[in-house]
């Protein structure tokens, strides 16, 4: 079944794409993308009147297999929710089925997200969306709970909740809770938000390396545009692998490189990021 592929392809993701659920058409695109994960919504980008339409157009494309994909679904206390917490459980237990996990929107309630963890095979994967004040405090916790794959920032539901102006700099404490708490309870580095602009390379390019700088291992996307400066911003520069290669090749030795000492913090640092290039066997 395609769920026992969800945590592992959602652990690992750089690039997760958003469509709209309501978009069937869009669906194969989207998988064509090179994103490394999609995320079929039904909420936000589903006006309340087409959310059945969507949900039935996201269940039939899924229950053949021809596409896979996460689902965002609506909130816990939304109408719809039910309905399609019922609807995608009634699809996780159909053999050849493309559903690889639920994201959940305004997660901030731990007991709500433990209730839809247990609806669900754990082969899924399962992505708390990080929106609100009480989602950043409850964060080590939601990352803590026993099958939760990763987290992800909503940044600008969050800046709404808060009453701020959704620059970043006002937006830097909620992002490194995230990073925090998923380190802290090892799963993988979280999801950041995704850039509003779409057709800036350069600073889609600045918010995705903003966000690889904070210790996120990704960035959700709203555009296919976006997948590709994304993807190149959490790569490893030609200075930081020249940087690394340089270290690894010192180390053992009582030496500097560029002005710094190498040590085993250093050294493992440079290890991740030749690792993260695929340059040299770094486990033998």
């Amino acid at each position: 079944m395609a769920g026992a592929a969800g945590q592992e392809l959602v652990a690992s993701a750089v690039t997760a794409l958003f469509v709209p659920g309501d978009r069937p058409e869009r669906y194969i695109k989207a998988a064509a993308s090179g994103a490394d994960v999609v995320i079929i919504d039904l909420e936000d980008a589903v006006a309340v009147d087409s959310k059945a339409a969507a949900l039935a157009a996201v269940v039939g494309a899924l229950r053949s297999g021809d596409v896979r994909a996460v689902v965002r679904v609506n909130t816990w206390d939304s109408q719809s929710h039910a309905t399609e917490i019922a609807a995608l459980q009634a699809l996780s237990e159909v053999d050849g089925h493309g559903l690889l996990g639920i994201m959940l929107p305004k997660a901030d309630d731990p007991d709500s997200v433990v209730q839809l963890r247990d609806r669900f095979p754990k082969e899924l994967a399962l992505i708390p969306l990080i929106e609100s004040a009480a989602g950043v405090v409850h964060a080590l916790e939601l990352a803590q709970l026993a099958g939760v794959t990763r987290l992800a920032f909503g940044a600008i539901d969050f800046a709404l909740d808060i009453n701020s102006s959704g620059d970043d700099r006002f937006l830097d404490h909620a992002r490194s809770e995230l990073v925090l708490a998923s380190r802290s309870a090892g799963i993988s580095s979280p999801l950041d938000s995704p850039c509003a602009e779409l057709q800036d390379l350069e600073r889609i390019s600045e918010s995705a390396r903003l966000a690889r700088n904070f210790g996120f291992g990704g960035k959700l996307c709203i555009h296919p545009r976006q997948i590709i400066p994304v993807n190149t911003a959490f790569e490893p520069t030609e200075e930081e692998l020249a940087w690394a290669l340089s270290v690894v090749g010192a180390e053992g030795a009582a030496t500097q490189v560029a002005g710094q000492m190498i040590d085993r913090p250093v050294t493992e640092r440079a290890k991740r990021i030749l690792k993260q290039a695929r340059i040299g066997d770094l486990d033998a």
